[in-house]
């Protein structure tokens, strides 16, 4: 399902799902701008846009660069973030802060740039990446959970506000996909030894979990789905078997119940 052309930016647009989400709406024809905090080599059928989310004067000058070259901003997807691990004690405070002035705060200073012209122009699709980590408290990876839980609160907030305007937003929650979002990480300097044992466990599940991952390109085709929805749901899945079924168990579960089962998944 493909809908008319639209200008679209797509932050953490140089790797990853970022990357396939921007190949494949230029290849059906939008007109694509995807961000990097360095972009390189400009990629042949869209363009990459210097843009850190962390830093507000850089959001500014690259949504402004945007607007000057395209003369509209339609889609918004707000994919870039970063991952953390570690048992929660053995993270700073320092290293919590920066996930989610990443992952939380960043995609807040996306909005609220783009947000002007949605509502000058009446219209406009914003879709906040978020992950299927955002409906379990999952262990060694709390502050990950954590920001992207409150990027969902965000998101469901916000398309309250911003309807009036004939404005959508949504989540899409991706699962495990093959990306290098793992080689980047945040890290605990020191891994305790009082955690080493499940840390390593928990690591190992991860990696695992990746290592069977799928092709982004099938979370492309769900944000593809989205801009052609008139009306989009608030809440959108990528994810296979026991991730999906996960989220449904979560739900249904006593708190303890799944808990039992995160244990035994993580031993």
């Amino acid at each position: 399902m493909h809908s008319a052309p639209k200008v679209v930016l797509v932050t953490g647009g140089s790797s990853g799902i970022g990357k396939a989400i921007c190949e494949r709406l230029a290849r059906n024809g939008h007109y694509v701008f995807g961000t990097s905090r360095k972009p390189g080599e400009q990629p042949s059928n869209y363009s990459l846009v210097a843009l850190d989310v962390t830093d507000e004067s850089s959001v500014q000058q690259a949504v402004a660069e945007v607007l000057k070259q395209a003369g509209r901003i339609d889609v918004l997807v707000n994919n870039a973030g970063v991952g953390i691990q570690g048992a929660t004690e053995d993270l700073s405070a320092d290293q919590a802060h920066s996930v989610f002035d990443a992952d939380v705060v960043g995609p807040h200073r996306v909005c609220r740039a783009v947000l002007p012209g949605m509502r000058a122009q009446g219209s406009g699709t914003i879709i906040n990446i978020t992950s299927l980590a955002a409906n379990f408290g999952l262990p060694y990876r709390g502050f990950y959970s954590a920001a992207k839980a409150a990027l969902e609160r965000y998101t469901e907030a916000l398309s309250t506000e911003v309807a009036a305007f004939g404005i959508n937003v949504c989540s899409l929650q991706p699962g495990e996909y093959k990306t290098n979002i793992g080689a980047n990480r945040i890290k605990p300097a020191v891994i305790g030894e009082a955690y080493r044992k499940g840390y390593e466990r928990a690591m190992e599940v991860l990696s695992s979990s990746l290592h069977y991952s799928h092709d982004p390109d099938e979370v492309a085709v769900l944000v593809e789905k989205i801009m052609a929805a008139r009306r989009p749901k608030s809440v959108y899945h990528a994810a296979h078997g026991m991730q999906r079924v996960a989220v449904v168990m979560k739900k249904l579960l006593p708190g303890r119940w799944f808990e039992k089962l995160v244990l035994r998944e993580y031993k």
